[in-house]
């Protein structure tokens, strides 16, 4: 099994730029493991996980 560690600019860049001016620079900058790497993700998947590093940035921004 293919493991592939890229950042989250890599996903948006390659299958949503559109959505790219509009996440942080903190969130563009997570690092995000594929399982079966970047070029089996498709957008159906980038957007999950873009919604998912959203989700998860929103949490560490009210702990702090």
């Amino acid at each position: 099994m293919l493991v592939e560690t890229v950042k989250l600019s890599t996903i948006v860049m390659k299958l949503t730029p559109e959505l790219y001016p509009f996440l942080k620079q903190r969130e563009l900058e997570s690092e995000i493991v594929l399982r079966n790497g970047l070029a089996a993700l498709e957008a159906e998947d980038a957007m999950e996980i873009i919604q998912y590093s959203i989700s998860e940035h929103q949490k560490d921004a009210h702990l702090h």
